[in-house]
């Protein structure tokens, strides 16, 4: 079974750390897992979007249409990405938006939440959860990222099972940090249940 995922947010949230764990996660389970990536201006707090696609792929890159979800740390980011979703695709983003240096100097505007909500869920299943806030009480808001990755195991539409990735991230942590990871992640993974059919 293939899947096609995409990442998207902004520099310094984890978006690079959550689809590389991912990747490695189906390795694990013995799938075949390519992924590509695209900075930006990253370090400025500029777009980062990654994919991950699995199973029988031959490419890591994401045609117009046909991405399983889109699992983004930020509103418009998910917006940013959304022709990449197949028409039954899945949406998961955090609510909270982050603000460019652009729009805080006043020389450009922030477009409306609910517009950009409304836009999503026109398209996609829409899923919105306040990461930021479930990642605060993880712990700390850096692992914000874990408790998308959570979410997405969440949603059932990945062939692998949810312990294989929590293992990954297991390795993929510092051992000071395990716990708070796990428990990231396994609120974001409960907190998507209210919107599984």
């Amino acid at each position: 079974m293939k899947r096609r995922l995409i990442f998207a947010g902004v520099g310094g949230q984890g978006v690079l750390t959550e689809a590389n764990i991912l990747a490695k996660a189906f390795l694990a389970a013995g799938e075949k897992a390519l992924t590509s990536e695209v900075h930006g201006m990253a370090q400025r707090g500029g777009s980062v979007v990654c994919t991950v696609c699995a199973g029988d792929v031959h490419s890591p890159l994401i045609a117009d249409g046909s991405a399983d979800a889109i699992i983004s740390m930020e509103p418009v980011e998910a917006l940013r990405y959304i022709k990449k979703l197949k028409e039954d695709g899945i949406v998961i983003t955090d609510i909270n938006p982050v603000i460019p240096p652009n729009v805080s100097l006043g020389e450009s505007t922030y477009p409306d939440l609910g517009e950009v909500f409304n836009e999503l869920s026109s398209r996609s299943k829409l899923i919105k959860i306040d990461a930021l806030d479930i990642a605060k009480r993880a712990g700390n808001a850096i692992t914000k990222n874990i408790v998308m990755l959570g979410a997405l195991a969440g949603i059932n539409i990945l062939v692998i099972d949810k312990e294989k990735i929590l293992q990954v991230v297991r390795e993929n942590v510092p051992d000071k940090y395990v716990e708070m990871n796990e428990r990231a992640f396994d609120m974001g993974y409960e907190a998507v249940k209210k919107f599984i059919d």
